[in-house]
């Protein structure tokens, strides 16, 4: 009772007064842009996404009920160095060098500085940028026959990027080495090796590896919501006088390990997996709060979301003999091309631009923000940066539709999967993941090597209607091809692609074009 008592004070909203009004936005001012991603978090780990979740998070369902929550919308990959790349270049992940899998902490930088940003994008619209968090695309460390060279400064990290600063961790929060830099410099040098196994605690472990002395596991995901209010804090006034702001704010839970602390410990009735999704949404509370009292509520468009599905680690059996279901019913988890791998949290906030408390089934992909931040911003569109993007901005001000028609998703094997309207065609025998059937399991069941679904009548895509349905598959084909060769889904001259990108598992063959 003690435990659940001192949640109950500590969740509950700020309440804070100010003198002086907001000032109100100018019709040519764009707003501050405050997007933030959590690591691993599903669909039906929310309730505005999940009506039935057994998880609590009345800050993201107040953020919900005062924005506009997306229904329909996904991730390009279902895991999350390549959903990064996604996100931050408005072009599809598979693009680039990383045909499958992730980077891990000591891997080199993912994103080439020519490469348009989100944080390049808001620099030319005279924004401040900043990241802060889990950036997980690779930065270059200074090395000394092969060992990190910790005195040395870091190249080549979301500074070539488009960020003004940065202060973050290399990669997932289970990946070595845990130290701090703060744009190009380390805060402290490691002092101990620490790692714990999934033997020890399954729920928080993490890879043994060299630890910053001012690096401490459980502090880490508080400790990046401090630093992000104080980024704020900081930019207020020169927002306010016409500076605004760009803030990406890639979070590390969910994520193993999942070390929720008091009062959110224990405080679900579920497992620590919800403990630790309550800390995010009573810490994301607190950063709206922050935005609020520095007088910067009317001027703030804040975006939530997820890199992908939420990830096996969080004890699916556990939970939902507990009647809670992270994918909300659809099937698979994040590695997956099912639905359940890709489709995301999505949540924008901008008063007096958005309308309270709507929901729309638009398809979206976060690759969709770059275009939208590029109209939010009124620039013109480039040859580069946002090629498979289309901008949301007419769905959040509830004056039109998405152009957004098709759907590309990638699993952490490199298996593809195409959306046209409800039709999803994946092209694999399994779920190109971690779930059941993974591909040499399928392939073993002699599965077809193509499944196809219809989401409307079928979105938790348990019948595979491939044979039924040739002239489909043989149309969705088609389109990937297109659309892989292009280099582009969105209007404008084809661009290359970073590497020969192979879509085609053996058997499978490119139908007639008409």
């Amino acid at each position: 009772m003690p435990t659940r008592l001192a949640f109950l004070l500590a969740a509950l909203p700020a309440v804070c007064c100010s003198l002086a009004a907001p000032k109100t936005l100018a019709a040519d001012q764009p707003p501050n842009v405050i997007l933030v991603m959590a690591d691993d978090l599903g669909i039906g780990d929310i309730s505005p996404t999940n009506p039935a979740c057994k998880i609590q998070t009345p800050r993201l369902q107040r953020m919900a009920d005062e924005g506009m929550t997306f229904l329909d919308a996904h991730t390009s990959s279902s895991v999350c160095t390549p959903t990064r790349y996604g996100l931050l270049t408005g072009r599809y992940n598979w693009r680039s060098r990383l045909a499958r899998g992730v980077l891990s902490g000591t891997s080199e930088h993912l994103i080439p500085a020519e490469r348009p940003t989100l944080g390049h994008l808001m620099q030319a619209a005279g924004f401040h940028t900043a990241m802060i968090g889990k950036w997980h695309l690779g930065w270059d460390w200074a090395k000394t026959d092969g060992r990190i060279d910790f005195t040395k400064p870091v190249k080549n990290g979301p500074d070539i990027n488009g960020f003004d600063s940065y202060y973050g961790h290399c990669g997932s929060l289970d990946m070595p080495p845990y130290v701090w830099v703060d744009t190009g410099r380390i805060t402290a040098e490691p002092d101990r090796e620490e790692g714990v196994t999934a033997k020890e605690d399954r729920y928080g472990w993490y890879r043994t590896g060299p630890i910053g002395a001012d690096f401490q596991i459980p502090e880490v995901l508080p400790h990046l919501f401090d630093k992000a209010t104080a980024y704020v804090e900081s930019r207020a006034a020169t927002a306010k006088e016409g500076e605004p702001f760009f803030l990406y704010l890639p979070l590390p839970a969910p994520h193993t390990p999942i070390v929720p602390l008091p009062p959110f410990k224990d405080a679900s009735g579920l497992n620590p997996y919800a403990d630790f999704v309550m800390q995010v949404d009573h810490l994301m509370g607190e950063l709206l709060d922050c935005v609020a009292e520095a007088g910067l509520d009317e001027t703030t468009l804040v975006i939530f979301t997820s890199d992908n599905g939420c990830s096996p680690q969080a004890n699916f059996e556990l939970l939902r003999e507990k009647s809670h279901d992270p994918s909300a019913g659809y099937r698979g988890h994040k590695a997956d091309i099912y639905e359940g791998g890709h489709r995301v949290p999505l949540i924008a906030r901008w008063p007096g631009r958005i309308a309270p408390g709507a929901t729309t089934a638009a398809l979206a992909c976060l690759t969709d923000i770059y275009p939208t931040l590029a109209d939010i911003t009124e620039q013109p569109r480039a040859e580069q940066g946002g090629e498979d993007g289309f901008s949301l901005l007419p769905v959040l001000t509830g004056r039109g539709d998405s152009e957004r028609t098709s759907l590309i998703s990638h699993s952490i094997d490199g298996s593809f999967a195409i959306r046209q309207g409800d039709w999803k065609l994946c092209l694999c025998r399994g779920s190109g993941g971690w779930s059941e059937p993974k591909e040499p399991a399928a392939t073993k069941q002699g599965l077809p090597l193509l499944q196809l679904f219809h989401l409307g009548d079928d979105p938790a895509e348990t019948a595979n209607v491939a044979e039924e349905h040739p002239e489909r598959v043989a149309e969705l084909l088609l389109l990937l091809d297109e659309l892989v060769q292009a280099g582009r889904s969105t209007p404008g001259a084809a661009l290359a692609n970073d590497r020969a990108v192979a879509f085609l598992q053996e058997g499978v063959s490119l139908p007639s074009r008409p």
